[in-house]
């Protein structure tokens, strides 16, 4: 809203009253400017920040693609060093993957992992984790592999 000062005593126009504008408005046209930088920073940064398990899978050529929301157990090629498995994305050592299995089987319908085995991981690494899953009560383990062309 514009203010209304008082006109000079010594004025000799006839207008008695000068009309000023204000100029505390913030020019948001910079804001948006920076904001949409930001965004395109993060967008292009994101997915290379999500950084998950370094698995060399075997290849097969009949390998079928896994659809809809599946329980993962990665066996690295580290295993037989420090004896750990990754659920998921989370680490955990082997000892304890029977009951942590047990207790994401106890709601679950579908009791199904995918084993992911390193293709440097032993033959007999890949059957010690396939039987504890067998005995944390999971009825079918899928064993996991990429097609031919796939990275």
């Amino acid at each position: 809203m514009p203010k209304v000062q008082a006109a000079a005593v010594a004025s000799s126009s006839r207008r008695g009253r000068r009309v000023s504008t204000s100029l505390a408005e913030i020019n948001v046209v910079p804001l948006v400017d920076v904001m949409l930088v930001l965004l395109i920073i993060f967008m292009v940064t994101a997915p290379m920040i999500q950084r998950g398990v370094d698995v060399n899978l075997p290849v097969a050529r009949r390998a079928t693609q896994i659809e809809g929301e599946r329980l993962f157990v990665t066996v690295p090629a580290t295993f037989r060093r420090d004896r750990t498995v990754y659920l998921g994305d989370e680490r955990i050592r082997v000892d304890v993957l029977q009951e942590r299995i047990r207790q994401k089987m106890e709601s679950a319908t579908d009791k199904q992992v995918y084993l992911r085995g390193d293709g440097d991981v032993l033959y007999q690494d890949l059957m010690e984790v396939f039987d504890r899953l067998k005995g944390a009560g999971v009825e079918r383990v899928g064993l996991v592999a990429k097609l031919p062309g796939e990275r």
